[in-house]
């Protein structure tokens, strides 16, 4: 008979050993450091990064069972500064020889989700862990790189829990539903690849996927295989929503931007679909592929500016179903156009030399001569209209600063428009280089055969 209070499969089998605990063979397999760590009776403090599902919180109680350690658990919605001082207790000092703690239990202080506590609060736990008092060990979804604070992780040794492979998850599987034929009183069988689908379904989460089979095994019917039919109708759509701030959404547009950078349509269609499936913004990717059109793609093809703002308008104009499949044909257009970084490489060429170089004064020639004074001042003087020279270009004439006048910016790229462009620049440097030879251009010197506007 189940007992009236309902106690989750994934809490139920809780393994009680480290030799029955299922994946992370990289941290507790016989060469495991976590294995080696506890060989020696010896623990430090540390964080578990991992997804959720993956045995964080499992591993922790089996690492303090081992070393016989009380556990203080600590919830980072609930507890403040006050709590976790008085939960942990008063630092006496480092721990000697000569301390009476050194004959008490170790603590061993769980913070799951530690990353949701902010900075005062992760602060709290600096004295305790610098003296060796408590075991920190924190869990969490986020890197911790971004969301624990450096002087706290500067004192922890962070470990990577993995997802569970499809072998780790089909042995917890096999446990689970002899588990409940047992406590059931029956037997449960599945159709073909019906282990399968439940275990793909699941994505490495063992919580999931404890979970899922617990609902299609109450909801069988004696005598009858459990069904692919069965399994979609228990465990219903599949999930693919994430934390819009968390690590696993900025991961998914990383591949976005990489898969149309890269060229690839369908990697980027892929990545695009899964970023709205799993509850993004529509108007984020718009907003992505505009950067994408001016960063990766630039002159190459500067119609991939328009396309990406059409989309956007199209997606406000005709709401999210056709506005989605407006953005789907900008994500194409910009996989396939040609790809040039050249205007984001000029830029940030232009903005580095600004500021390491000093505010050097705008020739005389180019300045502006709205007044009597000023032209009295020269401004302005010698200063050539291209539209009356040859060509509408002034050949020699020199736009930037004479101390940085043979600096280079653009580099025009062999691909799509910029190709042309690179054309016409060398026809213009061609030009400068005949005024120079000359000797019409200003203060020119010539660089393999050009002189630099």
């Amino acid at each position: 008979m189940k007992s009236s209070a309902y106690n989750p499969l994934a809490s139920l089998l809780r393994p009680n050993t480290l030799d029955d605990y299922v994946g992370q063979s990289h941290l507790i397999g016989k060469q495991g450091t976590i294995s080696k760590m506890l060989a020696q009776d010896n623990c430090y403090s540390m964080i578990f990064w991992g997804p959720p599902g993956t045995g964080k919180t499992t591993l922790v109680h089996l690492i303090a069972k081992q070393l016989d350690a009380d556990v203080i658990v600590l919830s980072a919605i609930n507890s403040g500064v006050k709590d976790i001082r008085a939960a942990i207790g008063d630092v006496g000092g480092p721990l000697t020889s000569g301390s009476s703690d050194m004959f008490a239990k170790q603590k061993l202080v769980f913070v799951d989700e530690i990353h949701r506590f902010n900075k005062s609060q992760q602060d709290a736990f600096l004295p305790y862990v610098e003296s060796g008092h408590i075991i920190l060990v924190g869990a969490t979804t986020e890197n911790p790189s971004f969301s624990v604070n450096r002087a706290l992780l500067s004192r922890l040794r962070v470990f990577i829990l993995e997802k569970l492979s499809t072998n780790d998850l089909l042995v917890l599987l096999d446990r689970a539903i002899l588990f409940l034929e047992k406590r059931e009183n029956r037997q449960f069988t599945f159709e073909d690849n019906a282990k399968l689908a439940l275990v793909k379904q699941a994505n490495g989460d063992a919580r999931s996927l404890l979970m899922s089979v617990e609902i299609c095994c109450d909801m069988s019917i004696d005598g009858v295989p459990i069904s692919l039919d069965l399994i979609k109708k228990a465990t219903g759509a599949k999930t693919l929503a994430f934390d819009k701030n968390g690590d696993h959404y900025y991961d998914l547009l990383s591949a976005f931007h990489k898969s149309v950078r890269g060229s690839s349509p369908d990697g980027a269609l892929y990545w695009f679909c899964r970023l709205l499936k799993s509850g993004g913004d529509p108007l984020v990717i718009a907003r992505r592929l505009l950067a994408i059109a001016s960063e990766d793609i630039g002159n190459a093809d500067p119609r991939a500016l328009q396309v990406c703002l059409n989309s956007w308008d199209l997606y406000h104009r005709v709401g999210p179903a056709e506005g989605e499949r407006a953005l789907a044909q900008a994500v194409i257009y910009c996989s396939l156009a040609p790809k040039s970084n050249a205007v984001y490489t000029a830029f940030k060429k232009a903005n580095r030399l600004i500021e390491e170089e000093p505010a050097y004064d705008v020739p005389e020639y180019l300045r502006n001569a709205p007044t009597s004074l000023a032209k009295e001042m020269g401004h302005g003087d010698g200063y050539r209209y291209a539209h009356n020279e040859e060509n509408a270009y002034a050949a020699g004439e020199r736009y930037l600063p004479k101390e940085i006048a043979d600096e280079y910016f653009y580099e025009a790229s062999d691909r799509g428009l910029e190709k042309q462009l690179k054309a016409k620049m060398a026809y213009l440097s061609e030009l400068d280089a005949q005024a120079y030879a000359q000797g019409k251009a200003r203060d020119g010197k010539a660089r393999d055969g050009k002189v630099q506007k």
